[in-house]
């Protein structure tokens, strides 16, 4: 089996050069840049499957290249590792379709925990298809086909949207939602759950598919048949 490729991008070199080396004793292949730069430029040749981004850094910020990576790039995964904790900046991650934002300080056996977690997800998923209406859903390819035409998930919607295709005409506890896909259940969390809700409607074009909100409550996904 060919072993996971994971780029660490980040300007503190000292704690990064330990990070490398903790998480290539875990099995994974690591290369690591100093600079954003260096680590698009990375990115560009050695396609990592995912990358752990900080976000103050010279020459390009984290922000920037996972806008730029993005605007091509939807499946490979992103975790903003970072001390901009405050809540618009979680949001604008998300915003650009990070997969996870994690604060430091962290302890690495937690953010290995989180890699671990997301390719065994990704490996779990692979044969998964859901049928909603007329539109064919496949989380593991973050893919929405409907009446010929194929739209493209965030990971992270796709994973939202696996927990209510599992529970058609059921309610889904907000709390559960975020504690399966963020890890718990934080005001901020919260919010980008309401982002991510309204980029999956937009993204559902069939009409037979509605995303019903009960306030304060959670989600229904419903199916009819028009």
């Amino acid at each position: 089996m060919n072993r996971k490729r994971i780029l660490l991008v980040d300007d503190d070199m000292k704690n990064s050069i330990m990070l490398k080396r903790f998480i290539e004793v875990e099995g994974y292949d690591v290369e690591y840049a100093a600079n954003g730069k260096k680590g698009l430029d990375l990115y560009r040749t050695w396609h990592p499957d995912l990358i752990l981004l900080d976000i103050n850094m010279p020459e390009m910020n984290g922000f920037e290249i996972a806008r730029t990576i993005r605007q091509a790039d939807k499946r490979v995964i992103i975790f903003f590792l970072t001390d901009r904790t405050e809540k618009v900046d979680r949001l604008y991650g998300f915003s650009l379709k990070g997969n996870d934002y994690i604060p430091k300080p962290f302890y690495p056996e937690e953010l290995i925990a989180k890699i671990n977690e997301r390719f065994e997800s990704d490996i779990i998923s692979q044969e998964i298809e859901y049928k909603l209406g007329q539109t064919i859903f496949r989380p593991n390819l973050s893919s929405l086909s409907y009446n010929g035409e194929t739209h493209s998930l965030s990971v992270r919607q796709s994973e939202i949207l696996s927990i209510l295709a599992q529970n058609v005409g059921k309610m889904v506890e907000r709390d559960t939602i975020l504690g399966s896909v963020w890890g718990d259940a934080s005001y901020s969390n919260s919010m980008a759950l309401n982002v991510q809700i309204t980029y999956i409607r937009k993204l559902l074009v069939d009409p037979s598919i509605v995303i019903t909100s009960i306030k304060k409550k959670g989600y229904i996904l419903n199916v009819g048949s028009k």
